[in-house]
């Protein structure tokens, strides 16, 4: 893997920093084991792929908001509807894929070949993220976070090439990882990595993301929390060769969608892979935070427009809905039916 300054996130590039900085940032607890229970590495099944989700701590002054239930074990109510959330996108993968192994014998696989588990890992126990001052040391980058997340689940035995480990994080004013990300050469399930990631895929660790739900619960709706889930771990299944072979576009935010509804087309509904980035690049246009990353909305899988253009009014309101587009479901089977092949 090349040095964190010179990989790219889906969310664009973060300025790391050091190892040092960051045990300094969580008040010297590095030393510190990252889990609870041990996570077994015998437990993977390769034949199957994994999504194994991994709640953060979350700060003593989040919980009032959402009640005890989830307190002795670190899952919130944002934290398990983000869970479900998951559960369900991949859920749709699955049944695309055995809906279109019936009609297709070629890239599609059935049902039973291409199985991806969802499950819970242990929390998070040292405070990875919940320091609060306004400075690089308060605010570790992404890089450095997946980095730290990587180097415990290789101590713990928990990495392999089959599954995507994600980390869901509280730290709703640390800019530097924003809603969430991945990086190269950990940021695809299996071995079958992209053509443009230049270190190449690393296929014993598998793919680590981060969703910062912390920041979707506190700037934004649960609705967003959950599109966000899904959107980081969606990144380890679309390789930009794939996307591009789909959508005719090398990027995997253009596989979603945003479509008018509603009374007049007022509201404008989008998909997983598209929030963050269906709306203006300003503050507040649709998330309250835009993306980073890239996007074109002319090469969007289907994108409605926001603005009045003489035929349709403006939209007033952002949806956000958990279904996968078409494109989407599409890549995201052709790239793990290659993986498994």
């Amino acid at each position: 893997m090349g040095s964190p300054s010179s990989s790219l996130s889906r969310f664009g590039r973060s300025t790391p920093i050091s190892r040092r900085e960051f045990v300094a940032a969580v008040g010297g607890a590095g030393g510190a084991s990252l889990f609870g229970p041990n996570v077994d590495a015998s437990e993977s099944d390769p034949d199957h792929f994994r999504v194994r989700v991994y709640p953060g701590p979350v700060p003593p002054t989040a919980w009032p908001r959402y009640g005890a239930q989830g307190m002795s074990d670190d899952w919130p109510t944002p934290f398990r509807d983000a869970f479900a959330a998951v559960e369900d996108a991949v859920g749709q993968i699955q049944a695309y894929a055995a809906d279109q192994s019936l009609v297709s014998d070629s890239t599609a696989v059935s049902e039973s070949e291409l199985t991806v588990h969802v499950e819970r890992g242990p929390p998070v126990r040292f405070p990875l993220l919940s320091v609060s001052q306004p400075t690089d040391l308060a605010f570790p980058s992404l890089p450095t976070v997946l980095d730290a997340f990587r180097d415990q689940l290789r101590d713990r035995g928990a990495l392999d090439g089959s599954t995507c480990h994600l980390l869901l994080c509280w730290s709703p004013f640390n800019y530097r990882v924003g809603y969430g990300g991945t990086i190269s050469p950990n940021d695809l399930i299996g071995s079958a990595g992209s053509d443009t990631d230049e270190d190449g895929p690393n296929a014993v660790d598998g793919a680590q993301t981060v969703a910062n739900i912390g920041a979707t619960a506190v700037w934004d709706s649960r609705a967003v929390s959950r599109n966000i889930a899904i959107h980081e771990v969606l990144h380890t299944f679309l390789s930009p060769d794939i996307v591009a072979d789909v959508g005719d576009t090398r990027c995997d935010h253009n596989l979603g969608t945003a479509t008018r509804t509603g009374p007049e087309g007022r509201t404008l509904r989008v998909s997983p892979m598209a929030t963050a980035y269906a709306g203006p690049d300003e503050f507040g246009g649709g998330t309250r935070f835009h993306g980073t990353g890239c996007y074109d909305h002319d090469e969007f899988a289907r994108h409605d427009g926001y603005e009045a253009d003489g035929i349709e009014p403006a939209i007033d309101r952002f949806e956000y809905t958990t279904e996968l587009s078409e494109a989407t479901l599409e890549a995201a089977t052709q790239y793990l039916t290659r993986v498994r092949s």
